[in-house]
């Protein structure tokens, strides 16, 4: 899985190979594919539709084509650009991620088509992984894609976080916030995977078959207290201001009879896999499974805790593996270099373990794509600060070309997984390299 292994392992080598095994473990235990699998096997429906929207949405039909086969009346999978892959009954769409484009609308219409097509005795298979939230979109009335665009790049350079992003979301869209679902008329099964922490349902791919408890206000304050209200185009404060005055509909306020959504795996169950494998090496702990914070302070807080195990043998005795599962967020004003949460939190720990002969933290996001890029993560050890200026590329929110000046960058190509990110971090003797 990750491609470029001889590249990374040099310096604390020892410690970045127990480091990549967990990564790569965990990564392939959180298989799509096998938990939809798992869960159908031995159903028997006889109509059956299919939408799948994430970027694990491919291998989730796949897993359903297997099961179901010619009970299948007619499906889609919508996917971000790169993570398709052949299906015999399913139709496959790649789309923009993280911002949507018009393969986005796209595949929201015929997702639609398909949901209008299913009567009272079918049933709707409805597959979510993160991502969905982009690859699946259609804006309200009155707003462009365009805008919707516009929109999505001010959330995402705000540092909101993706509770908050995704209040906006569903509240400018015609489909999200349980909207999807809403005039379905036959039996509708959600399989979902979470890539949000906290696996709150009404969240993951904004909740297109969930209740919503949010409202138009709530998005309202969520874009005053980024300050980024005043840079909405038109058309967005508009619709959020006519829904305030009860102008425009609401999202999803009740649960539907006819709806049942089943949560098949999120950022635990993928912490709980890479503690599994860890050890295989010695002690080993899941510290959280619900991470959040700015990347780049969250990076020294974590190299806090190595130095601490490194230097005074608490709270853990060294060797020690930590583990650690969720989702941090980069603010950025002004221009920025390239980059992603993980690679940020990644560049920041290599400041804290400078020097800690024996330690490594390696920060991925478990679908292969961190941020607007083409790598997973990054990988730091005790030697990463005395090849780059960590504080030059911080400072510039250029991560991506700090760790690839030091060989750090973790490349694994589309996972077709999203189970949020997982951060370990190797914690070794002083004067060996071996755990």
């Amino acid at each position: 899985m990750i491609k470029n292994r001889e590249e990374i392992l040099k310096g604390d080598v020892e410690a970045k190979r127990i480091a990549l095994e967990v990564v790569e473990y965990a990564i392939r235990k959180a298989d799509p594919y096998a938990m939809v699998y798992d869960f159908l096997k031995g159903s028997n429906f006889e109509r059956v539709y299919v939408v799948g929207i994430g970027k694990a949405s491919c291998p989730m039909a796949k897993a359903v084509e297997d099961v179901l086969g010619d009970n299948i009346e007619e499906g889609i999978a919508v996917t971000k650009h790169g993570y398709g892959m052949p299906l015999e009954r399913i139709e496959v769409i790649e789309a923009g991620h993280p911002i949507p484009d018009e393969n986005s609308v796209e595949g929201a219409k015929r997702g639609l088509e398909i949901a209008e097509k299913v009567r009272e005795e079918d049933l709707l298979i409805v597959l979510i992984s993160g991502g969905g939230s982009s690859v699946f979109a259609m804006p309200e009335d009155g707003i462009t894609l365009e805008d919707k665009i516009k929109t999505y790049e001010l959330l995402l350079k705000s540092g909101a976080r993706i509770h908050e992003i995704n209040t906006v979301r569903k509240h400018i869209s015609k489909i999200k916030g349980g909207k999807f679902v809403k005039n379905v008329r036959g039996k509708v099964l959600a399989l979902i995977i979470s890539d949000v922490v906290g696996d709150d349902l009404e969240v993951i791919a904004s909740g297109i078959t969930v209740k919503d408890p949010t409202t138009f206000k709530d998005a309202y304050e969520v874009l005053k207290r980024y300050g980024i209200w005043d840079e909405l185009p038109e058309s967005v404060r508009n619709h959020i201001e006519l829904g305030m005055l009860g102008k425009r509909e609401e999202t999803l306020k009740e649960d539907l009879q006819n709806v049942e959504n089943v949560l098949i795996c999120g950022t635990g169950r993928v912490c709980e896999f890479a503690l599994e494998k860890a050890r295989e090496f010695g002690n080993a702990y899941i510290i959280t499974s619900t991470l959040e914070g700015e990347a780049r302070h969250v990076g020294t807080v974590i190299g806090s805790i190595v130095e601490e195990i490194w230097k005074k043998d608490r709270p853990f005795e060294k060797p020690a593996i930590l583990i650690f599962g969720g989702e941090t967020t980069v603010t950025i004003r002004g221009k920025a270099g390239r980059g992603g949460p993980n690679q940020e939190l990644a560049l920041s720990c290599a400041k804290k373990i400078a020097g800690l002969r024996g330690c490594c933290v390696v920060a991925v996001d478990t679908d292969g794509t961190d941020g607007p890029t083409d790598v997973a993560g990054g990988i730091v050890d005790s030697y990463t600060a005395e090849v780059v200026d960590v504080d030059e590329y911080l400072s510039r929110h250029d991560a991506y070309e700090g760790l690839k000046r030091a060989g750090a960058l973790v490349v694994t190509g589309p996972t077709r997984t999203n189970v949020n990110s997982l951060i370990v971090a190797v914690v070794c003797g002083s004067s060996s390299t071996e755990l």
